[in-house]
């Protein structure tokens, strides 16, 4: 049976800091020979976990994961983008239900597909809410899943999807703008969902700035996820000065 120590080591963040840090790897635009430089780096900057995944897989999963895993002591956490994107080389999974859609593929259907596997593989699953937000452009979760997103506008709408998502046992919930988004989840949307919720809240998609991830912070965000902005701009420096900003 799979251990909760990365749902545990989620709790111990918020305990040492006022919020954690995230960042999502998109096997994708990883190459395996540069893998272990970059999981050290991510380390090294003070990030508190990684996130691999995305919404599209063409590549081989299991070298990127395998290499990420060996070189860092930070946990490793899936993120899928359907049931094929699993692998034994992870610590844990966020097992994801799009409850902002009515795709019922994507709210049970590929979850009852992964579960075997996700028990074969011995992966820790940390059942998650997963909403998708309006962010100013079409992004691939919304194309590939067929789902509209939640208005950016509409916090009455988000926040009950929020509450439905603890009611049912979800540990977590993940507002999502989307890789790319033009604008972020706005601060109102996020106190707005958190005032609803006493379960830790994730906020990704569109967050470019160390300034604007703090903002998100202080807004209510629990967890911040930084993606495309490092593909585009990555560095170092730029990594550390989210976690710096994101830890307070």
């Amino acid at each position: 049976m799979a251990s909760h120590w990365v749902l545990n080591h989620f709790h111990e963040v918020l305990n040492r800091h006022r919020a954690g840090y995230l960042v999502l790897l998109d096997p994708e635009q990883c190459e395996v020979a540069t893998c272990a430089r970059l999981a050290c780096d991510v380390e090294q900057a003070g990030a508190d976990a990684i996130l691999l995944g995305g919404s599209f897989l063409t590549t081989a999963l299991h070298p990127i994961a395998e290499t990420l895993k060996n070189a860092t002591r930070l946990p490793i956490v899936l993120f899928p983008g359907d049931s094929m994107h699993l692998t034994a080389h992870a610590d844990a999974i966020l097992y994801m239900s799009l409850i902002s859609g009515r795709n019922p593929n994507y709210l049970i259907g590929e979850q009852v597909k992964a579960a075997p596997w996700i028990q074969r593989y011995a992966l820790e699953p940390i059942p998650t809410g997963y909403l998708l937000i309006e962010g100013g452009n079409r992004t691939a979760v919304e194309f590939v899943s067929g789902t509209m997103p939640i208005p950016r506008n509409k916090p009455d709408i988000a926040g009950p999807h929020a509450l439905a998502a603890q009611y049912l046992g979800m540990k977590l919930v993940y507002l999502e703008a989307g890789s790319g988004a033009k604008h972020a989840v706005s601060d109102a949307m996020i106190a707005a969902v958190k005032a609803y919720i006493n379960i830790p809240l994730i906020v990704g998609g569109g967050i470019r700035t160390p300034v604007l991830a703090e903002k998100k912070v202080n807004a209510g965000a629990d967890f911040i996820v930084t993606g495309n902005v490092l593909e585009e701009n990555g560095s170092f420096e730029l990594m550390k000065q989210f976690a710096d900003a994101v830890h307070g």
